[in-house]
């Protein structure tokens, strides 16, 4: 049974959840992903692990609730359970010294970076970490990363909290300071990692994104994840998440992702949870 021990509201519609799945904890490495559904009847929805204790075997994980799996899952609190969690999914993250790493974290992207991160900084590199959000409500995890970085920035959209502007500019800021870096990782929407991409290419920074694509059963069978990478289908689910950013084609991918834009069954039961949400947001 895979029961929630801790639920906290970080944002608007962001929740972090602690689940019961020792078997999961124990076998997780930082880059690695679950698969869930709320209910028997639910539609499955991926995760990143944010961070695991073997412990007490646990894994956290951080959730915005944006699809009808989520809403479901967000209304769930401390003590109920999971119907079922898979995992852990997909290749971990290479972890080693690579020397100085920038971590760039978008929006709910920022939680996907934080265990990657705090594995580096266990490897002993340098981490700059670059996390940002549309507002200062929407900024998440700044005490976490400010726990395992070097040197932190935080930025926001329309400027509400730390410094104004996108995630790409301060890390175009640390490039025309004149600061090397070996190794970049990037995490969140699509265009901001292809925007990140665009920006090491000419440095020849190896820069590493984690996709995010249209995902059902998380073992490479519905084909639903895959995605170009060096002009060859890869199933993200089982050959990544994680990919040399450099050799994707992001404009594929966002093709792919833009199709299901707005298509979610259920519509009248959704609105129902919509309605759920905004009584406990009330509350």
């Amino acid at each position: 049974m895979y029961q929630i021990e801790k639920k906290k509201k970080i944002a608007p519609d962001i929740y972090q959840y602690e689940i019961s799945a020792p078997l999961i904890a124990r076998k997780f490495k930082a880059g690695q992903f679950i698969v869930l559904r709320p209910f028997a009847d639910s539609e499955r929805v991926p995760l990143t692990i944010m961070r695991s204790d073997q412990g007490a075997g646990t894994i956290t994980i951080i959730v915005k609730a944006i699809g009808l799996s989520t809403k479901q899952l967000v209304l769930l609190n401390e003590g109920d359970a999971i119907a079922d969690v898979l995992g852990p999914l997909g290749h971990p993250s290479e972890i080693k010294n690579f020397g100085k790493v920038v971590i760039v974290g978008g929006g709910v992207g920022t939680a996907v970076a934080f265990a990657v991160a705090e594995a580096l900084k266990e490897a002993g590199n340098i981490v700059i970490s670059i996390i940002g959000a549309r507002n200062k409500n929407f900024t998440i995890l700044e005490d976490e990363f400010a726990a395992i970085s070097d040197e932190l920035f935080v930025m926001t959209d329309d400027g509400s909290y730390k410094k104004k502007g996108f995630v790409t500019q301060q890390l175009r800021e640390l490039y025309e300071a004149g600061i090397q870096f070996d190794r970049v990782i990037a995490t969140g929407p699509l265009p901001m990692m292809r925007a990140v991409v665009e920006m090491t290419r000419p440095h020849a920074t190896p820069t590493i994104v984690s996709l995010n694509p249209i995902m059902v059963d998380g073992i490479g069978m519905c084909g639903g994840c895959r995605a170009l990478v060096d002009g060859k289908i890869v199933f993200v689910c089982v050959d990544g998440p994680e990919f040399d950013g450099h050799k994707v084609d992001f404009d594929s991918l966002m093709r792919r992702n833009n199709a299901y834009r707005g298509i979610e069954l259920e519509k009248e039961h959704q609105c129902k949870i919509d309605q759920q949400l905004e009584k406990e947001d009330a509350e």
